[in-house]
């Protein structure tokens, strides 16, 4: 559900740490965005994260 359809980055686990050291698990979720795309004549809605926007210069 939360992937870049050109790149395929996707959630990244981990944990947060506090000042005690208790230990309490934690997502990353990349920022993705919903774009329109012109692909072989016709029009897609792919999920991309920023970088890859950035790099494509699609929007």
């Amino acid at each position: 559900m939360y992937r870049c359809d050109v790149c395929d980055k996707g959630v990244l686990s981990g944990r947060n740490v506090s000042h005690s050291k208790r230990r309490t698990n934690k997502k990353s979720f990349p920022n993705l965005h919903q774009v329109r795309v012109l692909v072989g004549g016709g029009v897609r809605r792919l999920r991309l994260c920023t970088k890859c926007l950035r790099v494509t210069k699609i929007a």
